[in-house]
């Protein structure tokens, strides 16, 4: 499955709970996650996409650590099912 056909789920499901995943690019700071997903009542979740059993980039790995540090989740999804798992991860959280 392609990355880009994940992505396309993420943006869908996120959308089905409430929230929105804009594309986040950042000029100038290569390796920042992919989507930015804005949720209900001011939460915001960093994601990588990746495609089936890709690994994330040493930037990458970089990124995810410097922005968990600041208190921040960070997930990289790489399959439907690692989807699924996030929207059920962060519509629990609602709860």
């Amino acid at each position: 499955m392609r990355e880009s056909t994940l992505e396309r789920r993420l943006v869908r499901e996120v959308k089905r709970i409430g929230g929105v995943a804009p594309k986040w690019t950042s000029p100038g700071n290569g390796g920042v996650p992919d989507r930015l997903v804005i949720l209900p009542n001011g939460r915001t979740v960093f994601v990588e996409m990746k495609a089936p059993g890709k690994s994330l980039t040493p930037l990458q790995e970089r990124w995810a650590q410097i922005l968990r540090g600041l208190g921040h989740r960070v997930y990289k999804l790489d399959s439907i099912e690692s989807i699924d798992k996030f929207i059920a991860e962060v519509s629990a959280d609602e709860n």
